[in-house]
């Protein structure tokens, strides 16, 4: 009988999936309405005394959105001093709610994935049927920063590809 060779293993394809490079800690809002001066002024004396006493250690490790509910007009670099101080304990802080989360850490995982990975001039696969919300945002963005560097670009599992880029030669 002739030896089962596994050529998907032993093929040159770097198969991706990005669920590998995702952080998996939780999400958490941070509503500036809830430091409003009657729920709609920004008070910048109070809001840096706020800054200086709050305790941030409750968004370690968390995936935290900034938001504001109330019909206020929040100046920039309140979010921006936000960021400086969750930033220093959650794995990433953005603007908006759950999606722009979910879109940040589809961010920062094609970013790890990149940068982990020697993946110039090669055959990729990136996994699909995932379990990654915003789905369409994530193959778009990775294709996005994969098409200029690999030599071909391919969807689904090694064993059974959609072809969707090749470099020519």
């Amino acid at each position: 009988m002739d030896e089962i060779v596994n050529r998907v293993a032993k093929s040159p394809l770097v198969s991706l999936d990005l669920e590998d490079y995702f952080h998996k800690g939780p999400y958490a809002i941070f509503d500036v309405k809830d430091v409003l001066y009657e729920g709609v002024i920004l008070r910048e004396k109070d809001f840096r005394s706020f800054l200086k006493e709050n305790d941030w250690s409750v968004y370690t490790d968390k995936n935290v959105g900034l938001v504001c509910t109330a019909d206020a007009i929040v100046p920039t670099w309140a979010y921006m001093l936000l960021v400086t101080k969750i930033s220093e304990h959650a794995n990433t802080v953005t603007f908006g709610g759950e999606e722009a989360i979910e879109k940040a850490l589809i961010d920062q995982a094609i970013e790890k994935c990149i940068s982990s990975t020697d993946l110039k001039d090669k055959k990729v696969v990136i996994k699909g049927c995932g379990d990654v919300n915003n789905i369409e945002y994530a193959y778009t963005k990775i294709t996005e920063k994969l098409f200029p560097i690999v030599s071909s670009l391919m969807y689904g599992e090694p064993c059974s590809t959609v072809p969707i880029f090749k470099r020519k030669k």
